[in-house]
């Protein structure tokens, strides 16, 4: 079987549902959470920095992930952006092969 991820993304939240809609229009993800507003902190430039962004959660198989990595850092307006791959270790299988099914 063919592996898969949940992949995190975090965006400004007026770019959150571009970002979503290039994702899926693209079949680079089976699926797209849009968590509307996260509070994330973090260091930049040597400087601690608060902002709120949205966080997408998406489902998609290994194979699809360069192409989501560089689709995504195509359109994408941070410098850094942060694109997480989690590995999914077990799931229901009729699920898995929707996502295989889908992009």
């Amino acid at each position: 079987m063919l592996g898969y991820y949940v992949v995190l993304i975090t965006v400004p939240v007026d770019k959150a549902e571009e970002l979503a809609e290039f994702i899926i229009q693209n079949k680079l993800g089976a699926c797209v959470n849009l968590i509307p507003e996260v509070k994330s902190t973090y260091w930049w430039k040597g400087n601690i920095e608060r902002d709120k962004e949205s966080l997408l959660v998406v489902k998609t198989s290994a194979k699809k992930f360069e192409e989501l990595l560089k689709g995504v850092k195509s359109i994408h307006p941070y410098t850094v952006p942060e694109i997480i791959a989690l590995p999914i270790v077990a799931g229901n299988e009729d699920y898995l092969k929707w996502i295989e099914d889908s992009i």
